[in-house]
């Protein structure tokens, strides 16, 4: 028998067989009229996808999931959304893995077990024509199957336990984690402690990264993120905060296999 997922209150949950994208089907509810902390459930999705529009494979058997918020907070605070997002996968995920110190958050919200990609969050937002402002968190979790040419390698909950983990087994921790780092965020008001549970689980901190940018290639060491998310490198040439790039914990792939990552 399926696994009914639930979600604390006020949150709702809808579930769905294939759709296009959960973060699609959840921005047209809120231009519907949706209200808000409603969680979009998918078996499968036709046009998946990450950040910088890449394609994110999404056969059945993984979680496809997004969460719809409107007014979440100031919209100059909604990115830190992204951080909320990634902080709760992790300690939903943490508990599912029984506290594995494998698992980590490469920046900015991208989840790994031992160096494999596990989840991916794509974090969006709009204006709606009625003047709201509405954000979606869509999370992608690899629960039964990965693909098998990512640059950093992939992994599935599945190959790392050894048995078969449902989609909704994961949601209602993570639905849980999410309402609870809401809460602590408090709409940007309370974002240091989400920081700072962030860089508990922050892959290659203290070392030697790579960040790849729209305009340079950037190494350095992961010191921090400051106060309002942008990753710290400290480099040969002084400290760097970068706002945006993908991030590689070790040796940078070629090209190619990089544009996949």
């Amino acid at each position: 028998m399926p696994i009914v997922p639930s979600a604390p209150d006020p949150f709702r949950i809808v579930r769905l067989g294939l759709v296009g994208s959960t973060n699609d089907e959840a921005m047209a509810r809120a231009r519907a009229g949706d209200p808000g902390h409603l969680w979009v459930l998918a078996e499968a999705q036709s046009r998946g996808r990450g950040r910088k529009g890449r394609v994110w494979t999404s056969p059945t058997g993984n979680l496809y999931a997004s969460l719809l918020l409107v007014e979440p907070a100031p919209r100059e605070r909604a990115a830190e959304l992204g951080f909320v997002a990634g902080t709760a996968l992790a300690v939903a995920l943490r508990d599912i893995l029984a506290g594995d110190t494998r698992l980590a958050i490469k920046w900015p919200n991208d989840l790994l077990f031992a160096g494999a990609k596990l989840s991916g969050i794509l974090l969006e937002s709009t204006v709606l024509p009625d003047g709201r402002f509405a954000c979606v968190a869509g999370f992608g979790v690899n629960c039964a199957s990965h693909p098998p040419d990512t640059a950093y390698g992939a992994t599935d909950l599945a190959e790392i336990l050894g048995h078969p983990v449902a989609p909704e087994s994961v949601l209602e921790p993570l639905a849980r984690a999410m309402a609870g780092r809401l809460d602590i965020w408090a709409g940007g008001a309370n974002f240091a402690a989400i920081r700072a549970e962030w860089l508990a689980f922050a892959g290659g901190l203290g070392a030697m990264i790579t960040v790849v940018g729209p305009s340079a290639t950037i190494e350095g060491v992961f010191e921090t993120i400051d106060a309002t998310g942008r990753l710290v490198l400290a480099t040969a040439s002084g400290k760097v905060a970068i706002e945006a790039g993908d991030v590689f914990l070790g040796p940078l792939p070629d090209r190619q296999t990089a544009a996949r990552a």
